[in-house]
């Protein structure tokens, strides 16, 4: 057995210590910061879950659909549609507002039985050829079947080799077994799980250190009812700050018909948060994951 210097010992456990208070001081000095307040109505919001599916089209055009964005100071947004075509005229009119990615609902393949359909590789292989999309998704897996596995490996594969997410909308076991298939798949966990109480969705972000999360759907869970944030979700908010974003999900023509209530409610949790928090869940991450510039310099422009 070799002897260490009682200096060293010293040493070692002094800076070990000291490391560790000022991660602690760090993640506390975060939460004393004043929150942002009334200044989040002039910071720029990425929705990273937005859907533009067929019976929205009659309704609201692509113009409708930017000027929605415009009111409400959505300088860009993630957009997946059924079918694929709702994104793409989207991302056609206002290019430099819309990051498309390829949902492969279409035709009889939806939320339920997509991974099942035939030809979907190849449907999914020709429209990720066609059009720049940057994401696989936001897909369902309802429930886990590995025997999916040949499929879901081929979608990995089609992701990995353009350096693109997964967008997924599932429980956190399809996200273990995801991760299982491949270690170093990117993934955007949809709703933060949605029906997954707050533990859980801690639990599989501390798991999975590359897991990224929309809020979509869950802005009145965290919101709370007092005076500030839901304490479980304000304890996600700190400490997995750098891969949250804010989403609306108009999977339905009524999330439309009330985006701006939707919006207005992202920004008032997210005016409980320090300046630098808040700016992050609000459009910076998405603007380094996706590797965009955003701000409110893109509102009335295409």
């Amino acid at each position: 057995m070799f002897h260490i210097p009682t200096a060293k010992l010293l040493t070692f456990f002094a800076l070990t210590i000291t490391a560790s208070l000022a991660l602690t001081h760090g993640a506390v000095a975060h939460e004393d910061k004043p929150p942002i307040g009334e200044k989040i109505k002039d910071v720029p919001i990425f929705d990273a879950h937005i859907h533009y599916k067929q019976p929205a089209w009659a309704k609201y055009s692509v113009k409708n659909i930017i000027e929605l964005m415009d009111q409400n100071g959505v300088a860009m947004g993630l957009v997946s549609s059924t079918p694929d075509e709702g994104t793409i005229m989207l991302w056609e009119y206002a290019p430099n507002r819309i990051v498309p990615e390829l949902r492969p609902y279409h035709g009889n393949a939806g939320s339920s039985n997509w991974a099942k359909a035939t030809d979907m590789e190849k449907y999914l292989e020709e429209r990720l050829a066609k059009y720049p999309h940057e994401g696989i998704g936001e897909f369902h897996i309802h429930s886990l079947d590995k025997t999916d596995a040949p499929l879901f490996r081929k979608v990995i594969e089609m992701a990995k080799a353009r350096d693109i997410f997964l967008h997924v909308h599932s429980g956190p076991e399809p996200i273990r077994w995801l991760y299982s298939l491949d270690k170093d798949v990117k993934i955007i966990w949809a709703h933060a799980g949605l029906g997954d109480p707050p533990s859980e969705v801690y639990k599989l972000m501390a798991e999975f250190p590359d897991l990224y999360a929309d809020t979509s759907l869950r802005e009145y869970a965290i919101l709370g009812s007092g005076q500030d944030l839901n304490p479980e979700w304000k304890k996600i908010i700190f400490d997995f700050q750098d891969r949250l974003m804010v989403g609306s999900d108009t999977w339905i023509n009524a999330q439309w018909d009330n985006y701006s209530a939707i919006m207005s409610t992202n920004r008032q949790w997210l005016s409980k948060l320090p300046a630098e928090v808040a700016e992050k869940i609000a459009y910076k991450n998405a603007a380094r994951i996706f590797k965009r510039s955003i701000s409110m310099d893109q509102i009335g422009k295409r």
